[in-house]
């Protein structure tokens, strides 16, 4: 078969069977279709499927392949990232500044601190958790913050599943994992702040600043058919300058997006742009996620890790909720909920941690068992959560 004869093969395996999985064995309670790709794309890594029938995965996930595959993971994170940051409501925050402070400061500091302690013992332990171009602590804040990440576009989809989104409790908990999410891309420039590029780091912030403010400007009067196109030159433009700067492209594409006013944009639009790119281009991004997982470290030894940082992720995302609902009398039951529902990564995590380990910050043993930490927290969120919603309504 030559390469582009490969390339359709492994692009209908993408597609075909997380949603014959999803479907046919009914996993949405636990496992909604995003986390069944997830772990499709886990198990057709060089692991899984690369450990039982190698010469299977290497016909399939040629060199060339891969390649191709991931520009065009690369291309659907970008759209995905900038769409997150389009999506961020500052205004709702601004006018709940005390009460979303207050509460995304818990929901963010104390699994972080949780996650900062689980490092530090991977550190102790020794083995290969760290990556090669990392300094102590960078690994020990990327871990940390990693554990404190909540999945934004993912807790959309469990509210809408669980029917509060639109309510006064929905509308809350967006508020939370809205300011959380600009201090997790906050946090990961700081991981990556490199003093050898600081002038190009700082030519890239004073260029981006003044490319906004005339974005800014332009885009109102533009029409409407006008928008969605300048904004696709904006994006790689973006993006491109901040990975030149020593940043990361993914970094430039949050930018991108959180600079954009979604009123600018009719609100179905959007969100049937994220639809799109979730079903059209992100399970790719999903697979080759997975082709990215390591087992080198030891099974026992990456299981044992998962099981350490989960605790520190759920652990650490309950007791802030306390303490918030403690400070903010909040009602009875009302903090348990809200911890569960922003414990939830998948998307966002990945992504970060993807830029964990292309900086060399994490290695392939962290990486592995960070994602699976990322999709157990993510199927317990529903199971969790739901008796509650139920006790609570009666």
């Amino acid at each position: 078969m030559n390469t582009s004869e490969t390339f359709l093969i492994a692009m209908s395996i993408i597609f075909s069977l997380p949603y014959l999985i999803w479907r046919l064995l009914r996993t949405d309670y636990w496992a909604p279709l995003v986390v069944v790709q997830i772990l499709v794309g886990i198990a057709l890594g060089p692991g899984a499927l690369g450990a039982v029938f190698p010469s299977v995965y290497q016909s399939i996930f040629t060199p060339q392949v891969s390649l191709a595959l991931n520009g065009v993971a690369w291309w659907a994170v970008m759209l995905f990232v900038m769409l997150a940051g389009i999506e961020l409501d500052l205004q709702q925050l601004w006018q709940h500044r005390v009460e979303s402070g207050v509460t995304a400061a818990l929901a963010l500091s104390v699994p972080m601190l949780a996650g900062c302690a689980v490092a530090l013992v991977l550190l102790a332990a020794g083995g290969e958790w760290s990556g090669l171009q990392a300094q102590p602590w960078q690994f020990v804040l990327g871990i940390g913050m990693s554990c404190a990440v909540t999945a934004l576009p993912i807790l959309v989809l469990l509210m809408e599943k669980l029917e509060i989104l639109e309510t006064p409790l929905g509308q809350r908990i967006l508020r939370y994992a809205s300011l959380d999410d600009i201090a997790i891309w906050g946090v990961l420039a700081l991981i990556l702040l490199d003093w050898q590029r600081a002038q190009r780091q700082l030519l890239f912030l004073l260029g981006f600043a003044l490319a906004s403010w005339l974005l800014r400007r332009l885009m109102p009067r533009l029409a409407a058919r006008d928008r969605w196109p300048l904004l696709l030159i904006w994006l790689p433009l973006c993006a491109y300058c901040a990975d030149w700067s020593g940043l990361h492209f993914m970094v430039g594409a949050f930018l991108a997006g959180l600079v954009i006013d979604r009123a600018w944009f009719v609100a179905a639009q959007v969100e049937q742009v994220r639809s799109l790119v979730l079903q059209l281009l992100m399970p790719v991004f999903f697979l080759s996620t997975g082709l990215r997982t390591n087992w080198e470290a030891g099974s026992s030894a990456i299981l044992l890790a998962a099981a350490l940082l989960l605790s520190a992720a759920i652990g650490g995302k309950l007791l802030g909720m306390q303490i918030a609902g403690r400070l903010l009398k909040w009602p009875r039951g009302e903090a348990q909920m809200i911890g569960w529902l922003l414990q939830t990564k998948a998307l966002i995590m990945i992504i970060f941690t993807n830029v964990l380990l292309d900086k060399g910050i994490i290695s392939n043993a962290s990486f592995t068992a960070l994602l699976l930490m990322a999709v157990l927290s993510t199927m317990l969120t529903i199971p969790a959560v739901a008796p509650q919603l139920q006790r609570s309504q009666t």
